[in-house]
This record gives C-alpha cells, sequence and structure tokens, in this order.
C-alpha cells in the first residue's frame, strides 16, 4: 500500500488527489501537472489523407460486397473524429517510494520491467515504463517542462532503465496524431 493511512487509492477522492502532494502522500518524492496527452494542432492534409484512405477502405468494402466491413470503418473515423475534438484533462502525477500516481491510477514498481525517457523538447517528453502486462505493455507518462534528469535519478533507484525504440504502431499515432 503507498499511502500511510487507512485508505487505499480507491477511497481517495480526486479532490483529495489533485490537492496538497504532501497532505496524503507524506513519502511524495516528486510531483507535476501535465496534460493527460499531447494536444497536436490539426492539420488539414493529415485529415485529408486520413479520409482519403477511410473513402478508400469503404468503397473497397462496398465494392466486394461487405456491408458489415463497411459499417466497421465508418464507425472506426465517427470514433476518430469523435477523439481528435477531445481536449485532454490536467492530471495530477507523483513518484512515490512504492510506485507512480498517474491521476486515478496506480503503477506499481514491482509491476514494471524497466523505463525510458523520450526527450526531445521540440517533439516528445514523455516517461514510457514497460510493464509486466501483456495487454498494455507500455504506459507513456508526460513529464511536460520537469527535468529529466530529476525525474531519471529518481527512477533508476526503484527500477532499471532499458532503451526502448518507438514501435510501428507509435509511429502511426505520430502520423495519425491519436
Amino acid at each position: 500500500m503507498y499511502i500511510k493511512s487507512e485508505k487505499s487509492i480507491k477511497e481517495i477522492t480526486p479532490q483529495e488527489l489533485n490537492g496538497n502532494p504532501k497532505k496524503h502522500q507524506p513519502d511524495t518524492i516528486m510531483h507535476w501537472n501535465a496534460p493527460e496527452f499531447e494536444m497536436l494542432e490539426k492539420n488539414k492534409k493529415r485529415l485529408a489523407y486520413m479520409l482519403l484512405l477511410l473513402s478508400i477502405i469503404i468503397g473497397y468494402a462496398s465494392f466486394t460486397n461487405s456491408p458489415l466491413m463497411a459499417l466497421v470503418f465508418i464507425l472506426i473515423g465517427i470514433v476518430a473524429y469523435l477523439d481528435m475534438q477531445k481536449t485532454p484533462l490536467n492530471l495530477d502525477f507523483r513518484i512515490i517510494p512504492e510506485g507512480i500516481i498517474a491521476g486515478k491510477e496506480f503503477y506499481d514498481f514491482d509491476n514494471m520491467r524497466s523505463f525510458w525517457i523520450f526527450y526531445d523538447p521540440e517533439y516528445k517528453k514523455i516517461i514510457s515504463f514497460h510493464t509486466k502486462s501483456y495487454i498494455s505493455p507500455f504506459v507513456h507518462i508526460p513529464i511536460n517542462d520537469q527535468d529529466p534528469v530529476a525525474i531519471r535519478n529518481i527512477l533508476i533507484k526503484h527500477i532499471p532503465e532499458k532503451k526502448q525504440d518507438y514501435n510501428f504502431a507509435e509511429a502511426l499515432e505520430r502520423f495519425i496524431g491519436i
């Protein structure tokens, strides 16, 4: 348990988590606020490419008499558009001796294999954790304007640092803007 009280993370209200970092986590090592995801500027060229690709797939589905496939890709397009309109919430991030608190989620150091900090001020500023989970093996946490060296010096005491590379899915996410 990461909180030195009777309450577990599930019982703490969001107001308590967003309050004073020392109030409910007396062992907070580092604390910062950042948007839950990077808001990319809307690129009309990228949107046009995505609409063209979606139109080609839906056209192919209609041509091959696959109405279910066409319906699925229409729904994918609607969900992607709605997701692009979403504005990020500002979350509270904390490093404590037992793990990381990201908003209402807790990531235990015991469930992490390694970490890597992707820091390019113009491109991306995140900590990538390689977890032991098979469903979502990587968790990305934005560091916003925090000092990456200070974060690294804290994390390396708890979990190993191992270089990670961008995979195809992450490159595609970056291109699409999700």
